[in-house]
């Protein structure tokens, strides 16, 4: 069954976002079935490890998830395909045909990561990140929810003040597939004077902005009622449409409370008095940027997952760091990131919340245990690898008394 937005505010307020049916399920290349019981529930998920350490995060979050399907009786059918650079490698393309079919036509979508040095100077229509890009579009993905949450565990692992990372808990929402990323006219070319000029456009139709400003609102009333909006509407006339498009919808809204700031002014705050913000929404570019300084509060990009959401189809679930290049393939790889994506594909893609909470708990575990990829290493804690990483969190997993239905 496709999800609508609609269903997808009805989660933000308490039930659960995409509830499929089986019915539509027909290849499962790999099946894992709960060994104690007939599974009940059966889902399709395309993997994309991608590049860089994506492959070896992917294989450890993939037991996670095989391991949570066994015990609680969810039958999930994987299929791996390229995309990104080794799509490049294999196919010439960075995002084939068949990865964008069997993506869409699965019930939700695991992503490692993109990119590396091999493909930096391809032209931009070979560029790994095109891939990506072309794979939001394909999904129609609007809706990027990205949590930065310091754990207790990891406070001290934050460049800032323990005082003041202490406590911080927000969700970036960003619009995926608008804005300067996607706007036309862009390119390269020759002005009047003969001078070489490249040029993007950033634009944002009243819909895009509605839709993802509903998001915005329904995330920050099932959190503490308060939303901030950021922009740069002193300066650029897209900001200032999104800026009124925004307060219109605000009046859907009466309980929440919402408040402009520009985007310099946000990323200076976020350093400043981050405990300030609960959800924030705002346009493609400054998400991105603003999502990434957000992660380093909590003392690593390797810690934080993401959700990409749109009003029907698959959900994409991917960690926010890129592909590491230096560290792939020796084993130095923070998966709790990748993980925790697939915490977000149950509760946000799947409505599998109690599978979801059994993840989350168990990376709290592993922690509390002392367990820590470099990254996050602090003195007296015990330095692992990538995949006793993935052992420990398995272990806590298995551990865990079942939660209640």
């Amino acid at each position: 069954m496709a999800a609508s937005l609609q269903q997808l505010n009805l989660w933000l307020v308490g039930s659960p976002l995409y509830l499929k049916s089986a019915s539509k399920h027909s290849s499962r290349p790999v099946s894992i079935r709960c060994a104690a019981a007939s599974p009940t529930k059966r889902y399709s998920i395309t993997i994309l490890p991608g590049d860089g350490i994506g492959p070896e995060t992917i294989s450890v979050a993939k037991d996670v998830l095989k391991l949570i399907g066994a015990l609680e009786g969810i039958e999930f059918g994987f299929q791996e395909m390229p995309m990104g650079g080794s799509a490049l490698d294999l196919t010439g393309v960075p995002l084939p045909d068949e990865t964008l079919s069997a993506a869409k036509q699965s019930d939700a979508v695991l992503l490692g990561a993109i990119g590396g040095y091999k493909w930096d100077n391809n032209p931009k229509h070979l560029k790994p990140e095109t891939g990506l890009l072309q794979l939001r579009e394909g999904l129609k993905v609007f809706a990027n929810l990205r949590p930065a949450t310091v754990l207790s565990q990891l406070v001290d692992s934050s460049t800032l003040k323990k005082e003041v990372a202490e406590g911080v808990d927000l969700m970036v929402i960003r619009e995926l597939t608008g804005g300067i990323y996607f706007g036309k006219p862009r390119g390269i070319g020759t002005n009047e004077n003969g001078e070489e000029i490249g040029f993007n456009t950033e634009v944002y139709a009243s819909y895009e902005i509605d839709r993802i400003a509903r998001v915005g609102f329904e995330t920050a009333r099932k959190r503490n009622k308060k939303l901030c909006s950021v922009d740069k509407a002193n300066v650029l006339e897209a900001s200032m449409f999104w800026r009124n498009r925004v307060t219109a919808i605000a009046s859907e809204y009466p309980d929440v409370e919402l408040s402009h700031m520009y985007v310099d002014n946000a990323a200076m705050q976020l350093v400043r008095n981050p405990k300030q913000f609960d959800t924030i929404v705002t346009n493609n570019i400054f998400g991105d940027i603003l999502s990434d300084e957000a992660s380093m509060i909590t003392g690593s990009i390797g810690m934080l997952p993401s959700a990409s959401l749109g009003a029907s189809g698959p959900g994409l679930f991917e960690p926010i760091h890129g592909s590491a290049p230096d560290i792939a393939g020796q084993d130095k790889a923070n998966p709790l990131a990748t993980i925790l994506s697939v915490a977000m594909l149950l509760k946000y893609g799947l409505g599998e919340e109690n599978a979801a909470k059994r993840i989350e708990n168990a990376v709290l575990d592993t922690l509390d245990k002392g367990f820590r990829t470099g990254d996050i290493y602090s003195a007296g804690k015990k330095l692992v690898g990538c995949k006793e990483m993935g052992e420990e969190v398995l272990k806590s997993v298995e551990g865990q008394v079942p939660a209640a239905v």
